[in-house]
C-alpha cells in the first residue's frame, strides 16, 4: 500500500515547472500548492537569457535531459506564479 497525503495538492511529489510573473522560471518536486504559494522541493531555477536561453527554451531542454537540483526548498507566493505545469507533459 502507498502513502497518502490527502492534505496535500494533487500535484504532490510530482516534477512541475512554475513560470512567474519575474524573469524566473523554477522546476522542482511539488511538495504543496494552496492559496498562499508554491512549495518545491530539489529545485532549479533560470532566469531568462540566462546561457543565452529563454525560460521556454530552458523548459525544453530540461523535458527532454532532466535539471540540476540548486536549492532543497523554495516557496513562490501565489501572486508571483503565472503557471503550473507538470514537466512530464512537455
Amino acid at each position: 500500500m502507498g502513502t497518502f497525503h490527502d492534505d496535500k495538492h494533487e500535484l504532490h511529489g510530482t516534477t512541475i515547472v512554475v513560470d512567474t510573473t519575474s524573469d524566473e522560471i523554477f522546476i522542482g518536486r511539488c511538495e504543496d500548492i494552496d492559496e498562499r504559494e508554491v512549495i518545491l522541493l530539489d529545485v532549479d531555477v533560470h532566469r531568462d537569457g540566462d546561457e543565452g536561453r529563454s525560460k521556454e527554451d530552458y523548459v525544453q531542454h530540461a523535458a527532454q535531459i532532466g535539471f540540476w537540483k540548486k536549492y532543497d526548498r523554495v516557496a513562490i507566493a501565489s501572486e508571483k506564479v503565472v503557471s503550473v505545469r507538470r514537466l512530464g507533459d512537455l
